[in-house]
């Protein structure tokens, strides 16, 4: 049954990771929505599941470590690389972001989210052209095929343009140590609407680290506690915090929407004008790897590029003809565009090597490592609730995506 409805569906393989791939990294883009594409096609409005599967003897069985899984054998090789590059992604981005905001330079954002978007298309349609050996016209074809959903990204392309504009705001209101713990409430605002829109239920132990987590977050927002702020330098913390509030938010929304609408109706046609395609399957291979990552990077590149110049026209149309598009920008503003957009492509095709607890450790690691740095490059003053906050939010992540907590340690 599976397998037929992956045959109907390939090109939702990718579509989770290529709509999350310039977002901060967190645990909860496993956990707290179905682990495959046919789980949410077979999922009814009227059926309740669990965040993380149930308590059942086969769920259980498949958690429990498989002589050549890392869990019992240790992170391998490919691990390693993938959690050291997804951390040192999140944390350079957030620290290259915090130093080209934190002078409050006066550029259109929504001139820097088209570049990103621009530079992501390039790419993507260069590596189906290098690397896969298909002619670039394949992504339109790809596109037309998949015209409804394309359609439906809309939503999600809308959410995470403006998530990319409040990363703009808020990291030029907070400093990025205080900004990469408290985006980690996207596992808070996820859960919450899986429970919510999907009617899915959570699990104790998800339960308690959702609220280790939110004890994480106030700590650390309480590390300038008992030091006077000036009433600008409150406004701007304010506004820097309401900022990364709606990124979670945005974040969260999206990941419900992509798993009960785009995955559940994605279904792109097999014949016609998909002829001329020198596919795996006319190659002898399946045809779920007709379509790859890259597809459904430019699928969201073009839709995000689409909403982003309606936008620019309607509302920025007069800055533009006075001052110029890239009125405002720097060399370290435009080096953050090629970051995102080149970190992002990176963190999609990696995250299929990472599972969720691979990917809690990465998240732990650029929590600490941005806090470190920040301390160190931007002479951020840490105290001991900031640390003890980092303590919870770490916690809280790995007790999200944890399993056998019942196995002995010694």
């Amino acid at each position: 049954m599976n397998e037929a409805l992956a045959r109907q569906n390939p090109s939702s393989v990718g579509i989770r990771n290529s709509l999350h791939a310039s977002e901060s990294i967190s645990a909860v883009d496993i956990n707290a929505l179905p682990s495959s594409p046919s789980q949410s096609m077979e999922l009814s409005p009227s059926e309740t599941k669990p965040l993380v599967g149930a308590d059942s003897p086969d769920s259980k069985k498949s958690d429990s470590p498989d002589a050549g899984s890392p869990a019992s054998s240790g992170i391998s090789a490919t691990g390693l690389k993938v959690l050291v590059l997804l951390a040192f992604q999140n944390c350079s981005k957030n620290l290259l972001l915090r130093f080209v905001m934190k002078e409050h330079p006066k550029f259109l954002t929504s001139a820097a989210i088209l570049g990103v978007e621009s530079v992501k298309l390039v790419l993507s349609l260069l590596y189906i052209v290098v690397v896969q050996r298909r002619p670039a016209m394949s992504a339109v074809t790809f596109i037309k095929q998949d015209k409804r959903n394309t359609l439906l990204m809309a939503v999600p392309a809308t959410l995470y343009s403006i998530q990319m504009t409040l990363e703009y705001v808020a990291l030029g209101s907070i400093d990025a140590s205080v900004f990469s713990v408290l985006v980690q409430t996207k596992m808070l605002a996820t859960a919450g609407c899986a429970v919510f829109i999907l009617g899915k239920r959570i699990k104790k132990v998800q339960m308690i680290s959702l609220i280790l987590l939110t004890i994480g977050v106030m700590l650390c927002n309480m590390k300038n506690f008992g030091n006077p702020k000036s009433e600008e330098a409150a406004d701007n913390s304010t506004k820097g915090i309401l900022a990364t509030l709606g990124i979670a938010a945005c974040s969260g929304f999206a990941s419900v929407y992509t798993e009960k609408v785009i995955k559940a109706k994605r279904n792109i046609s097999s014949g016609g004008s998909n002829t001329q395609l020198p596919t795996q399957q006319q190659q002898g291979q399946p045809q779920k790897n007709q379509w790859g990552l890259a597809y459904t990077q430019v699928q969201l590149a073009v839709v995000s590029l689409v909403i982003m110049g309606f936008y620019c026209v309607v509302m920025e149309a007069d800055a533009i003809l006075e001052k110029g598009l890239w009125y405002g920008f720097n060399g370290p503003a435009f080096v953050s565009i090629f970051v995102s957009a080149i970190g992002g492509l990176i963190v999609a095709a990696v995250l299929k090597f990472a599972d969720a607890v691979l990917k809690g450790y990465a998240t732990a690691i650029s929590v600490v490592l941005t806090g470190v740095l920040s301390m160190v490059l931007f002479g951020t003053q840490l105290n001991i609730l900031y640390f003890l906050g980092i303590g919870n939010v770490v916690c809280a992540v790995f007790l999200y995506s944890a399993k056998d907590l019942d196995r002995l340690l010694c």
